[in-house]
C-alpha cells in the first residue's frame, strides 16, 4: 500500500470537528447539479466516477455531476453539514457522531453487510492465539469507528469487558507503524488496510467481525435534497446496484480497473472487493435498528455526548 493512501486515507484520529472556518464553500439546493462525496476505498463509486456513468446518465436532464473527494468520513460529514455535498458514502459510526453533533442529514441506501472487511490482527510470530489472549494487552484501533464497534461486541461475545484491554487509539497509518514495531500487541482495523498487512507486514487475522458485528456502509443526503430529489437517487442507487453487481461477477477485472485509481496493489483490492457485499440498497427499518445499536453503545461508552433517536435521520415516508 503506498505512502500517500495510508497518510491520506482517514489519517487523521476519529472525531467529527466542523469548523467555524469551514474550507467547503456553501451552495443552496440546486436541482441541476448532484454534488457527490466519496472516498478512494469506494469502489464502486469509484468505478462509476472513472467510467463516466452517472455524467452520461443525467446529461439528457441537463444534470451537472460534480466529485468532491474527502478523505475520512467525518471531514465528509464536514462537507454535508455545511453544504457542500448532496450525498456522500460513509462508514456506520461517523453518522453517529454526526447526529449527536447536531447535523442535519437523513440516510437514504445501505451497502450490505461486509463482517469480513474489519479484523482483528495479530503479528504472525505473536503469542495470541484467541481473543480470550488479548485481555490485558494493547489494543490498537481508530477512535469511534465501526472498528471500535467491533471490538466492544467482540470482547463481549467472549466474556471480557472493554475495560479488559488497553486500548490505543491511532489512526490507520499510525496504528500500522504501531503494530510492526511491535509497541501494541493487537490491530483492530477494517480493509484494505487489513489486507494489505496481511501481504506486506505478514500480519495474522486472529478473527473478522463475522458473527460479531453486521459492519454496514451507508448513504447520507442533505434533507433538503433528498426530499426534492428523489428520481436522481432512485437512478444513482439504480447504477449502484449495477455496478456492484458487475463487481461480485468479475472481483478480477473490477480490482484490475480499481488498483491504480486507488493507489493499491490489484491482489489486496481483490481480496477488499471480496470482502464486501457490493450490495447497494435503499435504507431499510431493519438496518436502521442495527445502526440504533450502535448510538446506544457509544452513548453507553461515552464516546458521544448524548443519546440519539437513529430514526430522526431519516425521510418521513408516505
Amino acid at each position: 500500500m503506498s505512502h500517500s493512501f495510508l497518510k491520506g486515507l482517514l489519517s487523521a484520529a476519529f472525531g467529527l470537528a466542523v469548523s467555524l472556518s469551514s474550507p467547503f464553500a456553501y451552495a443552496e439546493y440546486n436541482p441541476k447539479l448532484l454534488r457527490i462525496g466519496f472516498q478512494k476505498s469506494g469502489a464502486a463509486l469509484t468505478l462509476i466516477k472513472a467510467r463516466g456513468t452517472l455524467e452520461k446518465r443525467f446529461s439528457p436532464s441537463g444534470i451537472d455531476v460534480k466529485w468532491i473527494e474527502f478523505p475520512a468520513g467525518p471531514q465528509m460529514l464536514e462537507g454535508l453539514n455545511v453544504g457542500a455535498i448532496d450525498i456522500g458514502y460513509v462508514g456506520e459510526a461517523p453518522p453517529i457522531f454526526a447526529q449527536a453533533a447536531g447535523t442535519d442529514f437523513v440516510y437514504v441506501g445501505y451497502e450490505g453487510a461486509s463482517p469480513q472487511a474489519e479484523s482483528l490482527l495479530v503479528r504472525k510470530d505473536s503469542p495470541i492465539e484467541k481473543v480470550a489472549d488479548i485481555k490485558n494487552k494493547k489494543i490498537a484501533l481508530n477512535k469511534g469507528s465501526n472498528v471500535h464497534y467491533f471490538l466492544v461486541k467482540l470482547l463481549e461475545k467472549h466474556g471480557l469487558k472493554y475495560s479488559d484491554i488497553q486500548p490505543v487509539f491511532l489512526a490507520p497509518a499510525d496504528a500500522r507503524a504501531a503494530f510492526e514495531r511491535g509497541s501494541v500487541d493487537a490491530w483492530v482495523i477494517w480493509d484494505p488496510y487489513a489486507a494489505a498487512a496481511e501481504k506486506q507486514a505478514g500480519a495474522r487475522v486472529l478473527v473478522d467481525a463475522a458473527g460479531v458485528v453486521k459492519n454496514y456502509g451507508y448513504f447520507l443526503a442533505d434533507r433538503t435534497f433528498a426530499t426534492k430529489s428523489a428520481s436522481v437517487l432512485k437512478q444513482l442507487f439504480e447504477e449502484l446496484q449495477k455496478h456492484g453487481e458487475w463487481i461480485n461477477r468479475n472481483y478480477a477485472e473490477a480490482a484490475k480497473q480499481v488498483a491504480p485509481l486507488q493507489g493499491l496493489e490489484a491482489d489486496i483490492v481483490e481480496k477488499t472487493l471480496r470482502h464486501f457485499s457490493n450490495v447497494f440498497k435503499p435504507i431499510t427499518d431493519s438496518v436502521l435498528s442495527e445502526q440504533q445499536q450502535l448510538g446506544d453503545t457509544f452513548f453507553e461508552l461515552k464516546l458521544i455526548p448524548k443519546a440519539i433517536r437513529v430514526k430522526d435521520a431519516v425521510l418521513e415516508r408516505h
